[in-house]
This record gives structure tokens, sequence and C-alpha cells, in this order.
């Protein structure tokens, strides 16, 4: 039970729609816009008339409106969503108050994805997808043109997937965690296999089913495990662009079939989950080139940014890419990619001192794997389903259609006439 001021037995002070309106100086209909944004909580009134507010959430929107420059307290257009899920605290990130780094290293994807879920360990956990689930996905994946991306293919499979299923709608704990235990090997087991005259890889950990669909090669224990940490680091990470799109969906009460493809349509945008490809490609012509410089060179006179540097959220090292270089040092065959990041950041760091990012760590991981610029992508979109779902999961606890912002209409002022 949360503790509040004053000690144990001290009761929530609680304001209606109009007081909580007269401390925060506006009008009732913008602390309504405040609740449905995530700035403030909302509870039924007794007897169902109206609903109440946490006092102190109100005065604390109030100050930090003062704070922000003395006007209209929830002005800003920055969004703020209350999340047990992903804290992002001085260049380390923690999911459910656990280091999510340690997590990673420590504990399989499926048992990271289930902390994610539940907050309960659950050891040994391995997902398994239903039959009529697979065939309808692979089917539909099928059906593609060849020049589909991998994200095209997850999409449709996440589909797919949906119409096998008629309790989808069900939006239960139970249910939802469910799907998320199927959909999530559905979506590996869709994707075509790199050696399609082998068998198909169905079993096992999941970062083995994955490996088969990304490399052609046989994967080494260290590499297997590699692959594995790295979707466990990649499954959350706060309210990135496509888990925002998911919120959303959930909050309209979409099944989560249905938001896990919302996240998949943001993830495939450059300055998102495709960042990883850049970053691949770079490490490719840094290695055949042998050196960093002339690489570097090139894509500053071109006026581009260089991939798997830098992070908006980090002030230095990603601790993702920091993990994952960890364990590609002890991968023999990653010893090239991984001197090749190196001097990347070495070279970029004269004239623009940026960290590695998870992209770049990604990009080691993929080209010494021998696998295809886009397979950064479907790692990370594949990680990422456990913390969309997980998202999903606690936005259907809230009250549904909070995540609606109000526009602000800048448009001419009617009436207008229509100019035909």
């Amino acid at each position: 039970m949360r503790d509040h001021e004053g000690g144990p037995g001290h009761e929530e002070r609680r304001l209606s729609t109009q007081e909580a309106a007269e401390v925060l100086g506006v009008k009732p209909a913008t602390v309504y816009a405040y609740v449905s944004r995530g700035r403030l909580s909302s509870r039924r009134a007794p007897g169902g008339r109206g609903s109440t507010l946490d006092a102190r959430e109100v005065e604390a929107l109030a100050r930090r409106g003062r704070r922000e420059g003395g006007g209209d307290a929830g002005s800003g257009a920055d969004l703020s969503v209350r999340t047990r899920l992903t804290l992002i605290d001085q260049d380390r990130y923690y999911f459910r108050g656990t280091d999510a780094t340690e997590l990673a290293v420590r504990h399989s994807y499926e048992e990271v994805a289930e902390w994610l879920w539940t907050g309960r360990p659950r050891p040994g956990a391995v997902f398994t997808a239903p039959g009529p689930s697979v065939e309808a996905a692979r089917r539909a994946v099928e059906a593609l043109p060849g020049h589909s991306g991998p994200v095209d293919r997850l999409r449709v499979a996440a589909v797919a997937a949906s119409v096998t299923d008629p309790l989808r709608f069900d939006l239960s704990e139970e249910a939802v965690l469910g799907t998320a235990r199927s959909l999530i090997p559905t979506l590996v087991a869709a994707l075509p296999a790199k050696d399609p005259k082998g068998p198909p890889v169905d079993d096992g950990p999941l970062a083995g089913r994955l490996w088969a669909r990304l490399s052609g090669r046989a994967p080494g224990p260290a590499q297997l495990r590699a692959l594995d940490t790295a979707l466990g680091l990649l499954a959350d990470h706060d309210l990135a662009a496509s888990t925002l799109a998911v919120r959303v969906a959930a909050s309209a009460r979409a099944h989560p079939y249905a938001a896990v493809s919302a996240g998949l349509g943001v993830i495939e945008g450059t300055l998102h989950g495709a960042a990883c490809g850049g970053a691949h490609r770079l490490l490719l012509g840094v290695l055949d080139a042998g050196h960093a410089t002339p690489v570097i060179a090139e894509e500053l006179r071109a006026g581009r940014r260089i991939p798997g540097l830098g992070h908006p959220l980090y002030t230095g090292e990603d601790p993702r890419a920091r993990a994952l270089f960890t364990l590609l040092a002890d991968i023999p065959e990653a010893a090239p990619a991984l001197a090749a990041a190196r001097d990347i950041v070495a070279t970029t760091a004269r004239h623009t001192p940026l960290h590695a990012n998870v992209d770049l760590a990604l990009a080691v991981l993929t080209a010494s794997g021998g696998m295809q610029p886009s397979a950064g992508e479907t790692i990370f979109a594949v990680a990422r389903t456990a913390g969309w779902i997980a998202h999903a999961l606690e936005e259907y606890g809230e009250r549904p259609l909070r995540m609606r912002p109000s526009g602000h209409y800048v448009g001419p002022k009617p009436p207008r006439p229509f100019a035909g």
C-alpha cells in the first residue's frame, strides 16, 4: 500500500475537478485534458458522480508549471505517462526496478519478457507457437514480394496470426499473456530460414530459432548468448515512438496483435529500428577500407549523421552497447568488426565526442555473424515486442481513450467561405 504524508493511517486527500482547476488556475476542461494525457490520474467519486484527483499530484503539477515559466501548468507539449516498467536514470536503465543489463546478461530473453509482463521470475521460460498460427503466418509471409523487408514480414505475420485467434479481444491479463507467449515465437517462425534445405529450427530457446532466420552459419554458444542477451537488452526502453503508438492503440482497446502491429508500423522509421542497418553498412565500409578515417570523412563530406553513435538519453556510452560489446569480445569471429567499431568511435571523437550506442553493437553482432544489414532491425523488432506487450497490459488497466491529446488549431479562423 502506498505511504501517505503524515504517517500510517493518514487519509489521501482528494479534490474535485473544480477544486483542481482552481489550484492549477485553469478551466475544468483543461483538467480533463491533463487526465487524458496522463499528467494527472482520476478516480470515480463515491456514488459514481464525477471524479476526484489526488491533491498531491495536482499541487505538484501546479508547482512544476510555476517553475517552468509561470504559464499554464500543462501548456508544455510533452506527454508524460506513468509507468512501472522502465526507468532510465544516470546512464543506466531498469526493468521494474532491476538493472536491465544485469537482467539480460544473466537471464534468457523469455525470462526477461516474463519479468516485464508480470514482475515475477519464471525460470526456464520457453515460448512455443501454436501450429495454426504459424501456418497462417508463414503462408501470408510467403505471399509477399521477394523485396519485402523484415518488418513487412513481421507485420503481416502478426495480422495473419490474429485471424486464427477468435478470442483475441479478450483483454484480461491471463489472455494477453497467453497471446504474448505465442505471438513472439510465431513472428520468428514466420520468417524464412536462411538455409531452406536444412530442417526448420522451431524449438528450443528463441535466440536459436531467430539465428536460423538471420544467418546461414552455424552459431557457437557464445554467439547465441550474445544474440539472446541483445534481445533482452532491447526488450523495452521507456516510451520510444513505437511504444507510444502501442499504448495509444491499447488505450483504444485494440487487441494485442493490433497493438503490436502499431508498434511495427512505427519501428520501421529510419530514426528508430531501421537505424541499425546504417551502422551495419558503415561497419562493412570500415572493414573494407581497413580503417575508419576515409569512411567517416566521406560520411561527413556528404553531410550525413554517423550512425551508431550518440543517444539522447545517455551522456556516456549506451549501457546496452557496453553490455553487448563485453560479450562480443569473447567471440573470435567478432574481433575484426569489434575493432572496426572501436575505430569508428575513436575517429569520430576527434571532432565530436560521441559514444557508441546499441545500433553499433548490434552491427558488430550482425556483421560478424554473416547477416544482412536488415538483421539488426529484425532483432530490434522481435525483442521490443515483449516491451510492447508489457505496455499494452499496463494501458489496458487504465481508463480507455486516455491517450487523447488536444489539438492546438492554428488554421484559418472560421467561418471561411469555400472558394471553388
